[in-house]
């Protein structure tokens, strides 16, 4: 999803900026050209969400559904369906987390911010922090302890990291 991501903002801001170029520029034809980072489609499966929508026709209003775009669409879209894009549940504060035992954080990330409340919830102020793949966290009001429990793909997100950082 991701790529089809990139690819829906780079194609039109190439195209957008290469008709500019042609018309008030006095720069060669061919030294104007495309660049691609990601790779070429695969025939079938199913056409990746867009995040651009249409637009509203001249003179009237347009509805979120048309207008919104990026993230904000993919969770329109998905909201339309009947699904969550993002996981908004609370963690389970039933329990305090210890050193043998601790809350466990799905997550698709090596890193996620989490806040605790406490244990029974709404016990002490909201605190936030970041909880990582490489050690647990301790709350330092109440002292639950939480650990990533991660889902992802260490490959993907190193090549997203290193992409990234060209």
């Amino acid at each position: 999803m991701l790529q089809a991501a990139v690819r829906a903002v780079v194609r039109p801001a190439a195209q957008a900026t290469r008709s500019t170029i042609k018309s008030t520029s006095s720069i060669p034809k061919h030294a104007i050209r495309t660049f691609s980072t990601t790779p070429a489609r695969l025939s079938g499966g199913a056409e990746p969400p867009k995040l651009f929508g249409p637009g509203a026709p001249a003179g009237e209003v347009p509805s979120d559904e048309l207008q919104a775009t990026g993230l904000a669409r993919l969770e329109l879209l998905a909201e339309m369906q009947g699904v969550s894009l993002f996981d908004e549940e609370p963690l389970d504060s039933s329990r305090l987390g210890t050193l043998d035992d601790p809350v466990k954080v799905y997550s698709l990330d090596t890193q996620r911010i989490i806040g605790c409340t406490g244990s029974p919830a709404d016990s002490h102020e909201l605190h936030w922090f970041t909880l990582t793949d490489q050690k647990n966290r301790r709350c330092p009001e109440c002292g639950s302890v939480y650990t990533l429990d991660f889902q992802g793909d260490r490959e993907l997100l190193a090549a997203q990291d290193a992409a990234a950082h060209h």
